[in-house]
């Protein structure tokens, strides 16, 4: 699982605070979680062939968010890609995008589906046979959600010399990852377990964007691999996270100390601080495995 954090600053973008945006390889897709605006120039900055993408993850409809949206949409259009594009996002998401391209009749020359969200628990959005996609309620001015990824268990690994032993044919190899038990040609069963070993852990990623501190999101991502949450503020301006309702710093660590998480990443950093290094050192009070988003950074876990 590899995560390129393309944006990560909230408001307005700059030359060097570029807004929202992620882009996470697990069990070979290539999904984009939010798309504020510029995303589709971080995009080749990092070099990523865009045809890849198939799947994108838009949290809420502030701008910050997804103003880079319909540019992306039409970019695709302009490359001339044949590939569907899903984009997973909340109710409105549709109108908005699809009203942009009525009126410059640039209708996408591809197949484009929407699949617009609305209910305030948590839901499976997106499955396949290798990855799981669910939503994670927040707590926002507007509709907002968070999204967790997780790997689903992969095959077991085939104990190479244990099977040389019993000379058993690579025919047999694809059940045994199966978990299922070998049996011999005169009806002896060797059990799965002396043959195999357990898969690797199955990964999970929680992204977590705008929102005030809201204690419901812990059982949902409780134990994830790396939780990445807002921090708008510090907390010497946690008056001004409740008004907005962000999150300070000091609170995203909170909430990854109690969901016992294994690693805490911070993004969505107020421009009127100087020095973001202020963030991880407020959280890394609480929750001492913390790091601080970057753009154009990668992560792999």
């Amino acid at each position: 699982m590899e995560l390129t954090v393309l944006g990560c600053h909230s408001a307005t973008p700059r030359n060097d605070a570029h807004t929202t945006s992620q882009l996470l390889a697990i069990k070979n897709h290539l999904f984009l979680i939010d798309c504020g605006e510029g995303t589709q120039t971080q995009l080749r900055k990092a070099r990523v062939k865009f045809f890849r993408i198939q799947h994108i993850f838009i949290s809420h409809l502030h701008g910050d968010h997804f103003y880079g949206l319909i540019g992306l949409v039409s970019t695709f259009r302009l490359l001339g890609r044949e590939k569907e594009l899903h984009i997973y996002g909340p109710k409105g998401i549709k109108e908005l995008i699809t009203l942009q391209l009525k009126y410059a009749n640039s209708w996408t020359n591809y197949p484009l589906y929407f699949h617009e969200l609305e209910s305030k628990v948590s839901e499976c959005i997106f499955e396949d046979d290798k990855v799981r996609v669910s939503t994670i309620p927040l707590d926002h001015r507007v509709y907002t959600n968070g999204f967790l990824f997780e790997e689903k268990p992969g095959p077991r690994h085939l104990d190479k010399a244990a099977i040389d032993a019993l000379e058993i044919p690579f025919q047999a190899f694809e059940k045994l990852k199966q978990g299922k038990d070998y049996i011999t040609a005169s009806g002896e069963v060797i059990p799965n377990q002396q043959l195999t070993s357990d898969p690797n852990k199955p990964l999970r990623y929680a992204f977590c964007s705008d929102t005030a501190y809201h204690e419901p999101m812990i059982p949902i991502i409780q134990g994830v691999d790396v939780l990445y949450h807002e921090a708008t503020f510090l907390e010497q301006h946690v008056e001004l996270a409740l008004k907005t309702k962000h999150s300070t710093a000091r609170q995203a660590a909170t909430i990854a100390q109690k969901a016992d998480v294994g690693s805490l990443i911070l993004g969505h950093f107020s421009t009127r601080y100087a020095d973001d290094t202020l963030f991880e050192k407020e959280a890394q009070t609480i929750f001492e495995n913390t790091c601080i988003a970057e753009a154009g950074k990668q992560y792999r876990f």
